[in-house]
């Protein structure tokens, strides 16, 4: 069964790479070039998963989390961070937000679909 994944990431390429690769496995796709964006998308549509960026313009991707989290239907919806930051503090912090998962930028598509596989049962 496809699931609704949403994209959040201020990178036109990234959003485009990640979509194909996630499109390739059925799913319906959404992106949102910012965590603004994303954020008033969520309050309207409901996403199965959703893999955000971290340094995004008007709303960076771990403000995004914690906004996501206070909403009732994103309570247990999985995240990942797919970021350039890679220290244990950023992480941390991701935890801290409510982040699923972290991954680091470049990633690799098969990695990512795997990772996809396994948050969505």
């Amino acid at each position: 069964m496809s699931k609704n994944i949403l994209i959040v990431d201020d990178s036109p390429s990234i959003r485009q790479m990640v979509e194909v690769t996630l499109k390739a496995t059925s799913h319906n796709v959404t992106t949102a070039k910012d965590g603004q964006e994303a954020f008033d998308m969520c309050k309207i549509h409901r996403y199965d998963f959703v893999l955000t960026d971290q340094n995004m313009p008007r709303m960076d991707g771990l403000t995004l989390i914690k906004s996501l989290r206070s909403l009732a239907t994103y309570k247990t919806v999985p995240i990942i961070v797919l970021t350039t930051e890679s220290g244990d503090a950023m992480k941390a912090q991701g935890r801290a937000a409510g982040a699923t998962g972290w991954m680091v930028k470049p990633f690799d598509p098969n990695k990512l679909i795997e990772i996809v596989k396994k948050v969505l049962g």
